[in-house]
């Protein structure tokens, strides 16, 4: 048979509300699509007689697309637990770095394999992953976990952080023949506004757009990174100080000014967190036409918040969710993210919550092929196996422990 046809109680798209009785079908060996392509979507009674003679798969539960994590750190997967949070942004990342000082490297080897596993035992297909040792790509090829990798560059010093900019561009000439997968992008990114010089942002953003490649910045995910912007004081200055023996002057100008100023609002340029943004700011995010990615548990870890779901919809924006480290969250398991903020946000449709994790990642992270059930997709094929009453979307976030079983790959055979 040139295709597969999976029927299900429920079929979540991952671009919409779940269907009732719905079935996917997906590309096999022979088809004109390339296997492991969705080739049709819908509710059973209409999409099965299309397919009469396919290879039928009845599955119960709800059948769903794998999930993009379109924000984390897996380099930092040893340090699940070891950094306590509540005391503020500054506060956590000093303990982050004087614990990660005192690990020896095969914790971190050992941390990046057991994250792998956890990746894949969640049903996520992709990820943003930002790193400083690119670690984790080698695992992620070998995996098929696919999306984009983000190589962060921070320093205030002009002239050695550009030369660092310029020495990854280098690097990356090189690196092409090696770069162990096509699934995987590759871009230098800037860590943060107050942690990067301002004209090695730029260099960063218009490398990354001359390529064609999306990157990312973190941006606005605590109060004490505006004060330093807007204010030149605050806990950030002195921080640096004592970390650096540098103290930069910031600019004294409105955050999402300054933001702008640098290329930062823009459709190639990952916003994550947006933890401290205000109402007005998202509209202009949303008008600049940024992707913007949310991590609330580790916002709860570190800061004791959320970011702003409900003035992030009223904005007009569909975010995207991402897990961030272990260092601040307690899995790599992106609907653990949905969970949060269903438990605090009551009032957004739960299958929202689920896009956030499957489809809005993808097109964060420019993958148009994942995250949805769509004619010519290549999710994967996944399911939860219960008897389900009610919203399968509510249903699968109450129940994140619920193995996810996988029925199809994205990729064909020969690919692995």
């Amino acid at each position: 048979m040139s295709v597969r046809l999976f029927h299900a109680d429920h079929v979540l798209p991952g671009d919409g509300p779940s269907i009732a009785d719905g079935a996917v079908v997906v590309a096999a060996r022979g088809h004109e699509l390339p296997e492991g392509s969705v080739v049709d979507v819908g509710r059973a009674t209409e999409v099965v007689p299309r397919h009469s003679g396919a290879d039928v798969v009845r599955a119960k539960g709800v059948v769903f697309p794998g999930l993009v994590n379109a924000h984390t750190h897996l380099e930092l997967s040893s340090m699940r637990g070891r950094v306590p949070g509540g005391r503020g942004f500054v506060a956590w990342v000093t303990g982050l770095i004087g614990t990660r000082r005192e690990m020896a490297p095969e914790e971190d080897a050992e941390g990046v394999a057991l994250a792998m596993d956890e990746l894949v035992q969640s049903a996520t297909v992709a990820v943003g992953d930002v790193t400083n040792t690119l670690a984790a790509v080698t695992s992620l090829a070998r995996r098929g976990i696919g999306g984009a990798v983000f190589h962060e560059v921070f320093g205030h010093d002009r002239a050695s952080v550009l030369r660092r900019v310029e020495g990854l561009r280098v690097e990356r000439e090189e690196r092409v023949s090696q770069w162990p997968t096509s699934d995987l992008t590759y871009a230098p990114a800037p860590h943060t506004l107050y942690t990067t010089h301002p004209d090695a942002v730029r260099a960063l953003l218009d490398g990354a757009r001359a390529r064609g490649v999306k990157t990312s910045l973190h941006m606005a995910e605590h109060a004490s990174e505006r004060r330093a912007i807007e204010h030149d004081d605050g806990p950030v200055p002195e921080w640096l100080l004592g970390m650096t023996k540098h103290r930069p002057a910031f600019p004294k100008k409105p955050l999402f000014d300054y933001a702008d100023e640098l290329g930062a609002l823009s459709p190639d340029v990952l916003l994550v967190h947006l933890t401290d943004a205000r109402l007005e700011e998202l509209v202009r995010v949303r008008e600049k036409g940024a992707p913007v990615v949310l991590c609330p548990r580790s916002n709860l870890t570190i800061e004791s918040r959320l970011p702003p779901l409900l003035a992030v919809r009223e904005a007009g924006i569909a975010p995207a969710l991402g897990t961030d480290s272990l260092a601040s969250s307690p899995s790599l398991d992106v609907l653990g993210e949905a969970k949060a903020l269903a438990d605090r946000f009551p009032s957004v449709p739960a299958w929202e919550l689920f896009q956030m994790a499957s489809w809005n990642g993808a097109r964060a992270l420019g993958r148009a092929d994942l995250g949805r059930f769509a004619k010519g997709t290549r999710p994967g094929v996944f399911v939860v196996d219960a008897s389900i009453q009610g919203d399968p979307a509510a249903f699968m976030l109450a129940n994140l422990r619920l193995p996810r079983r996988q029925l199809a790959s994205r990729f064909s055979e020969s690919q692995g």
